[in-house]
């Protein structure tokens, strides 16, 4: 009895495993967990449902480089800023919702301390059905009262395309006058690839590309307040006219990616599916931007963020001080250690094939005070960079008695220079 009570019980296992990655929405629920699914709920009060998945579809082996269907996507490790990921990162391209992005940036510059404050909706706010096809909104209408909280959090989590018109002529006093100030702030970061046309992007006029926007996500992360909103699955937004609007978050993987904190997400027929995502585990964070999807991207996004924390360790490569050989300057050669400790990321089992270039500085002179700067150390691997250090002299052995008569001497010094030279050239 107790044997076919047991191979019961162990019939009834597998149906149980597969009820819970149903409703966990996940491929591997060890390195995903159990979390229940986002429902499906509509942006209020008339927009598009989120393109909600129950689950994402990722490879089975995280360690080898996955395939990406978008065409534009990069990874990068936030703590280090390391590219462990990139296609055709530096092309403009319409980016969508993800526009908005910049605006809660400049929103929150100017009103830190007072997102509580109360702003009336201008009627050119108000979004009609024919507005770009309406797209995500609030459904807010003109004179309404709402907080800058609460047009944030429908700007965030519902790209709500009115709240994004509210905020900026708020804060601009028309739409045109805040783009001005998007594309003012995108120069000032070095965002040399972007354009914006609107504070919403669903005009399909602005560009960006995904090395701009993860300039942009830096940005914008040193900001408490945004990592707090984009980071929430729900809100519930009031007004003077409407009791409550309840929003859900469009990214996904706040359900459905272990560690996911945030961020924007956007689709338009011309952009395709974008997204920007971010995730932390352990004692790392990851970013990824993923543009031109076909269907969804959020499967991309976990694919490489899966690839991130599975198939690089950070690794010490150069410590402080460690001996590097000699490097060549104008006059001689002199002996040189690591300035700086050099710690990155590596691709499990390719440590030993990382290559070391010394170079000399062509400021540096022969002899160099000891502990100066005369050259850097790069370190490649498959022919991109992981990281550079600075060079310093060490202490230079005491020099010998000369030997030879003068003009001996004297022509060894000229020869010795003109080689420096031809080599700082060729070099």
């Amino acid at each position: 009895m107790r044997r076919r009570v047991a191979a019961a019980a162990l019939a009834v296992v597998p149906s149980v495993v597969l009820v819970l990655a149903l409703l966990a929405g996940s491929t591997a629920l060890s390195s995903l967990g159990l979390q229940a699914g986002p429902p499906p709920t509509p942006v209020p009060p008339n927009g598009s449902p989120s393109p909600f998945l129950d689950r994402l579809s990722t490879p089975g082996d995280a360690r080898t480089v996955p395939r990406v269907v978008a065409r534009s996507a990069m990874l990068v490790d936030l703590g280090s800023d390391q590219v462990l990921f990139q296609r055709d990162p530096g092309r403009p391209r319409p980016v969508a919702s993800l526009t908005k992005l910049m605006t809660a940036l400049i929103v929150l510059d100017r009103e830190a301390g007072r997102l509580h404050r109360r702003v009336r909706v201008h009627p050119d706010a108000v979004f009609g059905r024919n507005d770009y096809g309406a797209g995500s909104t609030l459904g807010l209408r003109a004179g309404e009262r709402i907080s800058v909280r609460d047009l944030l959090e429908g700007l965030l989590l519902g790209s709500a395309n009115d709240a994004a018109e509210a905020l900026a002529i708020e804060e601009a006093g028309s739409e045109s006058a805040f783009v001005e100030r998007m594309n003012a702030r995108a120069r000032a970061l070095g965002m040399l690839r972007t354009r914006f046309a609107s504070p919403h992007g669903l005009d399909d006029r602005g560009r960006s590309s995904a090395a701009d926007l993860l300039v942009l996500l830096r940005a914008a992360w040193r900001d408490p307040a945004l990592r707090e909103l984009v980071g929430e699955r729900f809100a519930s937004v009031r007004s003077n006219r409407v009791t409550r609007r309840r929003i859900q978050n469009r990214n996904v993987l706040l359900w459905l990616y272990r560690g996911a904190t945030g961020v924007k997400t956007g689709y338009t027929a011309d952009a395709g599916y974008c997204l920007i995502a971010t995730a932390r585990r352990d004692d790392r964070e990851l970013a990824v931007v993923v543009l031109g999807g076909r269907e969804e991207v959020f499967s991309d996004a976990a694919s490489l963020l899966n690839h991130g924390f599975a198939a690089f360790r950070r690794r010490t490569l150069v410590d402080e001080g460690e001996a590097l050989g000699s490097v060549r300057i104008r006059g001689g050669s002199v002996p040189v250690v690591a300035g700086e400790r050099l710690d990155a990321l590596v691709r499990v089992g390719q440590e030993a094939a990382i290559e070391r270039l010394l170079r000399g500085v062509p400021s540096a002179a022969y002899p160099p005070p000891t502990g100066s700067v005369v050259g850097t150390l790069r370190l490649d691997l498959a022919g991109a960079p992981v990281g550079r250090v600075p060079v310093v002299a060490a202490d230079l052995a005491p020099p010998e008695e000369p030997s030879g008569s003068w003009w001996s001497r004297a022509a060894a010094a000229v020869s010795g220079a003109v080689a420096s030279v031809i080599g700082a050239l060729t070099g």
